[in-house]
């Protein structure tokens, strides 16, 4: 997996890059409610500034490789494999940094049943790096309900192999694009007069809510999903890495052996 095109032949075949699964319909969508300033597409991060639709999906064609024409809103889209890899490399690098450092890292992630796998190896690896995992707030309830087919749900902070992820009731892990778990782990570090962290490994509301706090942020995000590759390109996502963020956990272990590639593990 060292090599770049079998990396791409990697993430075409796996369909994380290239023709996969998310809809044009999807990243047009999502796309406009970020542009129209929808909460629940922020992620907790509110852009600097007001940014149309059509240069939103100009930042996703650079930063992603979707189609940037505002007018076609429905078919398929893509993810360009190259661009994958090309971020995938900035965030190694920032990782062996964080391994040679021996810094202070929040691993988060909105995604228990998808690319946290990735998460998992990168607590493990840096853990045995001698990096500090941080888990303050285990158990500290959100400050919003999680809502699914129109009920409400409360969630709190949860630890599964040093990642930060939304539980509810301590029964179910949430798939979640909220930044209360990212806010409640700051207040608690806050509050105790803490170092905050060096590095935030996380991606969703998890990785907004950092970098809103002007923290160095590395991050996942699908396609249709822009307000990390909005925030990266107003300069305050370090790096965002164009995947498709949930399918099979089993299918990111490449990724994650790329990524982990000269850091003790």
């Amino acid at each position: 997996m060292g090599h770049m095109p079998e990396l791409v032949s990697y993430l075409r075949e796996a369909l994380l890059a290239g023709d996969v699964e998310t809809t044009r319909d999807s990243n047009h969508g999502n796309a406009a409610a970020f542009a129209a300033g929808d909460e629940g597409y922020l992620f907790g991060l509110a852009p600097l500034k007001t940014w149309t639709l059509a240069q939103v999906l100009g930042v996703m064609a650079e930063r992603v490789g979707i189609d940037p024409d505002p007018q076609r809103s429905t078919g398929t889209d893509v993810i360009d494999p190259y661009k994958t890899v090309a971020a995938l490399d900035r965030m190694r690098d920032r990782l062996r940094v964080a391994a040679r450092r021996r810094e202070r890292v929040l691993v988060a992630s909105g995604h228990p049943a998808g690319i946290v796998e990735v998460h998992l190896a990168v607590v493990a690896a840096l853990r045995a790096a001698g990096c500090e995992i941080l888990t303050p707030a285990a158990g500290v309830p959100f400050a919003h309900p999680g809502r699914y087919d129109g009920r409400e749900f409360p969630l709190a902070l949860r630890y599964v192999g040093g990642v930060a992820m939304a539980a509810e009731r301590g029964i179910a892990l949430w798939h979640t694009h909220t930044p209360d778990g990212t806010r409640a782990i700051l207040d608690e570090l806050e509050a105790h007069d803490a170092a905050m962290p060096d590095l935030v490994f996380a991606d969703h509301g998890f990785a907004g809510a950092a970098a809103a706090a002007g923290l160095d942020v590395v991050s996942f995000a699908d396609s249709n999903d822009p307000a990390l590759f909005v925030g990266e390109a107003e300069g305050r996502v370090a790096v965002t890495v164009p995947i498709d963020d949930n399918v099979q956990p089993h299918l990111y272990r490449p990724i994650s052996a790329y990524l982990l590639e000269g850091i003790a593990a």
